[in-house]
């Protein structure tokens, strides 16, 4: 049986060194393509593409996706002004992955949203961000572990039983109004929406605040690969 063919999208980085080269770059974290593989899946990596139908094409190939973590996503998307704390926008990243999401959505295409992929699922269906909030973040280039709870019956909580449990978060923008059709399913001490989903009734669409690439848990990989026809 074909392994399912899963998209991650990428960051764009203006200079990226690597060897004796200073250079453009999309690159991307290995926990990410690393879980996907020990999942049973075939990891593809999605650079921003603005070309017309990108998106569309690229679902059409794909079994599941993943929105990757990455940058602020812009206030402007969400009819909010800018606050001062709020990192440089990243246009061309942004629109390619709201266009993979909501594209996927329309598909059916399984789809995994983590940190900024939440944040944007939730832009995507009309939602809204803080842009910042206190004690979600180390120092930079660093990540630090909280407890969230999933909401019980949840499609999270069934993947990640027992709970709560401790994740590695790096993030200082947060959901607040739900976008269309998004349920909150975990939440962290302090009430900071952790996860968010479609109902279960609905294609698997399901996205979180923390970085599982980043632990050595692939249960959320392995969901999205196995809604993904990877088998169970």
């Amino acid at each position: 049986m074909a392994l399912p063919l899963i998209g991650i999208s990428t960051y764009l980085e203006d200079r990226t060194r690597w060897g004796v080269w200073e250079k453009p770059a999309a690159l991307l974290p290995a926990g990410y393509h690393r879980q996907t593989q020990r999942a049973g899946g075939l990891a593809v990596l999605l650079p921003p593409d603005g070309t017309p139908d990108a998106a569309a094409t690229a679902v059409a190939r794909l079994d599941g996706l993943v929105i990757s973590g990455g940058p602020d996503v812009d206030p402007a998307r969400f009819g909010a002004t800018r606050d001062p704390r709020t990192g440089s926008p990243a246009p061309e990243r942004d629109a390619w992955e709201l266009a993979l999401i909501e594209t996927a959505l329309t598909a059916g295409l399984p789809l995994l949203g983590i940190c900024r992929g939440m944040q944007l699922l939730n832009v995507a269906l009309g939602g809204t961000l803080n842009q910042h909030v206190d004690g979600h973040q180390g120092p930079p280039g660093t990540f630090v572990d909280h407890e969230v709870t999933p909401v019980p019956g949840s499609r999270l909580a069934a993947v990640l039983s027992p709970a709560p449990l401790a994740v590695p978060t790096h993030h200082h923008q947060s959901v607040a109004e739900l976008g269309t059709g998004l349920t909150a399913t975990a939440h962290a001490v302090d009430g900071t929406v952790e996860a968010l989903e479609l109902p279960a009734s609905a294609a698997f669409a399901l996205a979180v605040q923390w970085h599982p690439e980043a632990a050595d848990d692939p249960r959320l990989l392995r969901a999205l690969v196995t809604a993904a026809g990877g088998g169970g």
